[in-house]
């Protein structure tokens, strides 16, 4: 339960980031939509979904006995017929969330590296600073995690917004209509064998080439297997 407490604040923080995201670009693209909902905000609250934000990552870190969560914010309402340029403020809205993931991944792995030189420099706080380095090490895995999945191309993932521009008109309609089975279609995919671990490679690898880099920076007692 420690892990969770530690994890939580990341998983919250990251897919707030990721809607906060979509609200700005699409505001800034035209589309008030957001902005007049109260959306256009870091305050977690307007954003909780209490069954993706609660009940799903409580349910899975339970399931998993600790070894794994996940979890989402309520998605950003847009109004894409808003946008100045549909085509261009669709990419760019769309992009947005992913885009920040892959940014707070970057700078989780650097915070990471800050708090281990810290810890070096002061050893009388390495209690405290190892438990931030464990919450930034979950941020790490978590946001690159967040920007692979969403760019699977099913609709509504962020993903299918930007394949959908791929295609031609007629065939891009017909694609974009799989929205309305969006989630039921997301879940049968990840229950194929080994479809998941697929799909979800890039973030694997991504998460692993990052503490190659980092892990010489981690505190004792961080995290097993991460030497100090």
């Amino acid at each position: 339960m420690t892990d969770f407490l530690v994890f939580l604040p990341i998983l919250l923080f990251s897919v707030v980031a990721h809607e906060y995201a979509h609200a700005w670009t699409a505001f800034r693209q035209g589309d008030p939509t957001a902005y007049q909902l109260g959306r256009l905000t870091l305050n977690p609250v307007p954003h909780i979904d209490p069954m993706m934000s609660v009940v799903v990552p409580v349910g899975l870190w339970l399931l998993s006995h600790g070894a794994f969560t996940f979890g989402a914010a309520k998605p950003v309402p847009i109004n894409p017929r808003n946008f100045r340029n549909y085509r261009r403020g669709d990419l760019i809205v769309s992009s947005a969330g992913i885009v920040t993931n892959l940014m707070l991944a970057v700078a989780c792995a650097l915070t990471f590296g800050a708090l281990g030189i810290a810890g070096r420099a002061l050893p009388e706080l390495v209690g405290v600073l190892s438990i931030l380095q464990r919450m930034v090490f979950y941020g790490v895995f978590l946001n690159y995690i967040l920007a692979f999945f969403n760019l699977i191309p099913v609709p509504p993932l962020d993903g299918s917004h930007i394949f959908y521009h791929l295609l031609p008109a007629a065939q891009g309609a017909r694609y974009r209509e799989l929205g309305r089975f969006g989630f039921v279609l997301i879940v049968a995919i990840f229950m194929i064998p080994s479809v998941g671990d697929v799909l979800l490679w890039p973030a694997v690898a991504a998460s692993r080439a990052t503490y190659g880099v980092i892990g010489g920076f981690a505190l004792p007692g961080m995290l097993p297997g991460m030497a100090p």
